[in-house]
C-alpha cells in the first residue's frame, strides 16, 4: 500500500510542502501568482524574486558564523592561549565583540575611515595590504575561516606597546570582565 504524501500549501509567493523535511521551497508559480495578483503586483513580485535570486548568488559559499567553541579551538591550536600573557578567554571575548564570531566580517569605521577585516576586525590602515601592511598579509586573507593569517597578524598586533588594548572593544568589554571564564564553558580543548 502506497503512502499518500500530504498536500502542499500554496501561496502566491511560496509553496510549502510538509514532506520537504521542514524546508520551505521557494517556487516560481506564474500561474498561481497571476490568478491571485494584479498585473502591477505581479511585476513587483517578479522584481523582488530577481533581487532575491541575485542576493542569493552573491552570498559567498561557505560564509558562516563560527561557533564559540570552534573559535576557541582554532585560537588555541593557533597558539593564542596565554600568548603575551593573555588568556584564551580574552581572545574569544574579543572575537565575539569584534565580529560576533564571523570570520568573513568586513566593517567600515566611519570615525577614522578604516575598514576592519575578519574575526578580530583587523584594521586595513595599519595591518594589511590596503595600508602600511605591518602584518605582510592581504586584507582578504584575514577573511579565511581557517584563521591562520588572522592569528599570525593578531600576534604581531598584541606584541605592540598597547597589547590587546590595541582593540578598544577589548578594553571596554573584556579587559576588566569578571566572567571571562564563561567564554570557554562547555568547550573541549
Amino acid at each position: 500500500m502506497a503512502t499518500q504524501q500530504p498536500e502542499c500549501l500554496s501561496f502566491p509567493w511560496k509553496v510549502l510542502c510538509p514532506y520537504d523535511l521542514g524546508r520551505s521551497c521557494l517556487r516560481l508559480s506564474v500561474q498561481l501568482a497571476s490568478a491571485a495578483l494584479s498585473h502591477q503586483s505581479l511585476e513587483k513580485m517578479q522584481l523582488y524574486l530577481v533581487l532575491l535570486l541575485i542576493s542569493y548568488l552573491l552570498t559567498p559559499i561557505g560564509a558562516s558564523i563560527l561557533g564559540r567553541c570552534t573559535v576557541a579551538k582554532r585560537l588555541y591550536d593557533g597558539g593564542l592561549h596565554y600568548f603575551e600573557g593573555y588568556s584564551l578567554e580574552n581572545w574569544v571575548c574579543l572575537a565575539y565583540f569584534e565580529s560576533k564570531f564571523n570570520p568573513s566580517a568586513v566593517y567600515e569605521n566611519s570615525q577614522d575611515g578604516s575598514t576592519g577585516f575578519g574575526l578580530f576586525q583587523i584594521r586595513d590602515s595599519e595591518w594589511c595590504d590596503h595600508g602600511k601592511n605591518l602584518c605582510s598579509v592581504s586584507c582578504t586573507a584575514l577573511l579565511n575561516p581557517n584563521l591562520k593569517e588572522t592569528i599570525e597578524c593578531a600576534k604581531k598586533i598584541v606584541k605592540g606597546k598597547q597589547g590587546m588594548g590595541a582593540w578598544p572593544v577589548w578594553s571596554k568589554n573584556c579587559q576588566l570582565s569578571d566572567i571571562l571564564d564563561r567564554w570557554l564553558d562547555g568547550c573541549d580543548l
